[in-house]
């Protein structure tokens, strides 16, 4: 039977060149050592003179330390074979993040524009969060579940990077449509006593029932978190063509260009009355680090086990093999 062996530590691999001086410090002295013994006494005095002394017993030992020293570094690289199943019990939180993709995001009063600005909080804050779950909505006027729930988080950039204001044709946003989503996810698993949505925005909302959703997430148990994307003071909503080149700006019906600005008020409201938190998007790492800190204070449900096939250590063959070899050579 064919046994895969496999290096936990393949960058100790040039330990193995310490051999080759060793090899040859070993020889260089053996023939050293013959040299003297021919200098002293004639070769046919040898058996005499040397009663105790043994060339062969002398190659012996300098072999044995070889192989020694071959076990020693063989130990080292961490040998593994032997495959064995694992049942690991994972434990976090469902995450849901949700994104505004209306018109308004192209607004530029965060760089390069609201939208990518989000993106980028968003993937800073995935990168801290450990054994969490998360999905992603994306809302305008209506509402499209972009992701499922997964711990595979290379997928959920993939759907992250491809977001753009045309992915849902509706440019005013509905708030309330990704609320109702986020409860729709969570309704398929009611054993989750933790549920958190992170809800990226500018919070200009146009939804037709915000307050009777408010009391739906307060009976669900329904944690949000808004992250206000956008200053006070607002930026023109820039118009493109087919090709994403700017050709105008948004106007309203008097011809005047309008100016879209941030709702703190209204997600501040939403984040406190759901029992989640209001934080404003900012060019530093602040605003990621008190979210992360709001999000672990949350109880963590236990998610799907999982099992895993891992390859035995079998260094401690090697570290036995070594003492073995240098036993002998001390009893020789």
């Amino acid at each position: 039977m064919n046994i895969a062996m496999h290096f936990g530590n393949y960058h100790c691999l040039y330990y193995f060149y310490i051999l080759i001086p060793c090899c040859l410090l070993l020889i260089y002295r053996m023939v050293q050592c013959r040299k003297k013994r021919e200098l002293l006494f004639a070769h046919r005095y040898a058996q005499l003179l040397c009663i105790n002394y043994d060339h062969r017993i002398e190659l012996v030992k300098n072999i044995l330390r070889l192989c020694g020293l071959f076990f020693l570094v063989l130990a080292l690289l961490r040998p593994q074979w032997g495959k064995q199943e694992q049942t690991v019990v994972q434990e976090g939180r469902d995450v849901l993040i949700a994104v505004d993709i209306s018109r308004s995001m192209l607004a530029q009063d965060v760089k390069p524009n609201r939208l990518r600005f989000a993106q980028e909080k968003i993937k800073k804050l995935l990168y801290n969060l450990a054994c969490e779950r998360v999905g992603l909505i994306v809302f305008s006027g209506s509402t499209m579940i972009q992701c499922p729930l997964t711990s595979d988080y290379a997928a959920f950039f993939m759907f992250l990077e491809q977001l753009d204001v045309d992915t849902i044709s509706q440019g005013t946003t509905a708030l309330d449509q990704a609320i109702k989503a986020a409860l729709q996810v969570f309704h398929a698993i009611p054993t989750r006593k933790t549920k958190i949505l992170v809800a990226f925005t500018d919070g200009e909302d146009f939804s037709t029932n915000l307050q009777g959703v408010k009391e739906q997430v307060a009976t669900e148990g329904l944690s949000i978190f808004t992250v206000g994307v956008g200053t006070s003071h607002g930026a023109p909503v820039p118009i493109l063509n087919d090709k994403n080149k700017q050709i105008g700006w948004e106007k309203n019906e008097q011809g005047q260009v309008v100016m879209s600005c941030l709702n703190e008020k209204l997600l501040s409201d939403l984040a406190i009355q759901s029992g989640g938190k209001y934080v404003r998007a900012v060019d530093n790492d602040d605003d990621i680090t008190v979210l992360l800190s709001a999000i672990n204070k949350f109880e963590k449900d236990k998610l799907e086990d999982k099992t895993m096939q891992s390859l035995q250590e079998q260094y401690p063959y090697a570290i036995a093999g070594s003492f073995l070899c240098f036993a002998l050579e001390w009893l020789l």
